[in-house]
């Protein structure tokens, strides 16, 4: 091994402990990475413990009942003819039955895939030709828009409805009409090449570009999802509990929902809306120990934490992904959670986990890369491997396991994946001279203001500095003669007294003269999201394009 990549033996030691006694139960060597079959011996080992709990309803499940109900729910997807390859779409709330199908796909070699259940029915059309479910399991008022969208796509699946719907199915009714009682200790998950069956597909975010399926195997996902656990010393009992913060398409909530069975912890998560009070609520209540989330919306918690209880300081770990993490949060949230193991977690849909290790890190960086990645950097104009230190380059990662691209979209897998197996990530980052990675911003996101390129997760930074700024996203106005000029979206604090000087000028005084706001400082009440919490970088992109035209 490299002496500059983190190994987690332990951890290590238990997964392939956990693998081989897999395959010594069923005799097919591959089956080490068959992650319906890791579940299926993670859920029988305690049969009392708490598997989940939402906490819209109060309701909880042990991991007796959830094993019974996600055998008899594989017992339904065989009634009704799906086979190894079929695709399920889940899109409802965090409720006490989403892990159900979600459980009993993994076991029979079907294929999930998670949805937002805000699209309307022409962007559910286009998912829907795109991945053509057999099923589709969502919430009683989006019935009408998935039968719609499904017929508009030339579908032939079946809507069911987690609630009561007057128009389909619930999920509880197909249970008991489709389903059969079948022996837990006798049920056998399907057999199939965990190497090469797709288990999970998986929305990339989208947030500069239109969202794509990345197609994860059971081994991609076995090799590589167990490592958001490296925080941990005791196996399999890594932690109590998590939080889960995010729908299920995104990796963050997609984590919990395959880790918990296998690191036997319980999973908390709510079916109602989840805004700052209620997850405050949540944190309060069932006093989480795990939690991964997004800079955003650990800013507001922080924020909102001033003026009302809220104890960080129960958690095992806190990992902040998906976007940059601003250099005032971290300290902030050590003061809160002194105790806690802090990272700054950066991930990857197509790599089904976090590419290197975060805890221990100088502030500001993703930590080191971990063993089981295959990594470098690339200079994108170039084309070759950066190898000095702080020198910027392109994130280029192998998957363990290989990565098979996006679902239904060859032109897209072509353009990302290199013929001997590189995935390019779209990302900059830097390396010091101890081998810590440190995020530079998206490719596609960096500003060109005449002949320099602008780094808008730089900008956002020094903004960040000012005491009154809550949130921050800096875009490009369009300029006919210049190319784009860095215009800053800000979000007060309530109360604070700040004006545009006060921003142009913290950016004049820390940044060189290219950099300057020239597009101009916009005060808004707040920044639009996507449903992982995430700044839309294609809503900002507009506002910054409608100022242009002002």
């Amino acid at each position: 091994m490299e002496v500059h990549k983190y190994r987690h033996e332990v951890l290590d030691k238990y997964m392939s402990e956990i693998g081989s006694r897999v395959v010594a139960e069923s005799g097919i060597p591959s089956d080490r990475y068959h992650f319906g079959k890791l579940v299926l011996q993670g859920l029988k080992s305690d049969p009392d413990f708490l598997m989940q709990i939402d906490g819209g309803t109060g309701e909880s499940e042990t991991n007796a009942s959830g094993l019974r109900r996600s055998i008899r729910c594989a017992s339904c997807f065989k009634k009704l003819g799906l086979k190894v390859g079929d695709v399920i779409i889940l899109m409802g709330a965090n409720n006490i039955d989403q892990a159900i199908p979600f459980y009993a796909a993994l076991f029979e070699g079907i294929i999930t895939s998670g949805i937002d259940r805000t699209l309307g029915v022409n962007e559910l059309k286009g998912v829907f030709s795109n991945n053509k479910p057999k099923l589709i399991f969502c919430q009683g008022d989006k019935v009408q828009d998935a039968k719609k969208a499904l017929e508009l796509a030339g579908g032939e699946g079946r809507v069911i409805s987690y609630d009561r719907s007057p128009d389909t199915i619930s999920f509880s009714d197909m249970l008991e009409k489709y389903g059969e009682d079948v022996d837990v200790q006798k049920y056998r998950a399907a057999d199939f090449d965990s190497e090469e069956t797709i288990a999970l597909i998986v929305s990339t975010s989208g947030s500069t570009g239109l969202p794509k399926s990345a197609m994860l195997t059971h081994k991609n996902i076995t090799l590589s999802t167990p490592f958001f656990g490296c925080f941990g010393t005791k196996f399999p009992r890594v932690t109590k509990s998590g939080l889960v913060l995010s729908p299920i398409q995104w990796g963050s909530a997609l984590l919990h929902y395959l880790l918990a069975p296998v690191f036997q912890y319980t999973r908390i998560q709510s079916s109602k809306e989840l805004t700052t009070d209620h997850i405050i609520e949540l944190i309060n209540k069932y006093k989480p120990t795990f939690l991964t989330t997004s800079p955003p919306l650990m800013i507001s918690l922080l924020q909102e934490s001033e003026t009302k209880p809220c104890d960080f300081s129960g958690f095992d770990a806190i990992l902040l992904s998906g976007s940059a993490v601003p250099d005032h949060v971290m300290p902030i949230l050590r003061s809160r959670a002194p105790n806690t193991k802090l990272g700054n977690a950066y991930g990857m849909s197509e790599f089904a986990g976090i590419v290197f290790y975060p805890f221990g890190a100088p502030n500001g960086s993703s930590g080191k890369a971990a063993a089981h990645v295959q990594h470098k950097l690339m200079n994108v104009e170039t084309g070759e491997e950066v190898k000095e230190p702080h020198k910027a380059g392109e994130l280029w990662v192998k998957p363990p396991g290989g990565f098979k691209g996006y679902y239904n979209h060859p032109a897209d897998t072509a353009a990302a994946v290199t013929a001997d197996g590189w995935c390019k990530s779209g990302d900059l980052f830097y390396r010091d001279e101890n081998w810590n990675y440190f995020f530079v911003d998206r490719l596609k996101l960096l500003l060109k203001y005449r002949n320099h390129q602008i780094s808008p997760v730089e900008l956002e930074a020094v903004i960040y500095k000012l005491p009154g700024v809550a949130n921050v996203a800096v875009s490009g106005v369009p300029d006919a003669e210049c190319g784009e000029l860095p215009v800053a979206f800000v979000v007060p604090r309530p109360g604070a007294d700040i004006t545009e000087k006060d921003v142009e000028d913290i950016v004049k005084e820390n940044l060189t003269d290219s950099k300057l706001l020239r597009g101009g400082v916009v005060f808004v009440t707040s920044l639009p999201a996507l449903p992982s919490t995430k700044i839309d970088r294609r809503k900002i992109k507009l506002m910054a394009k409608e100022l242009a035209k002002k």
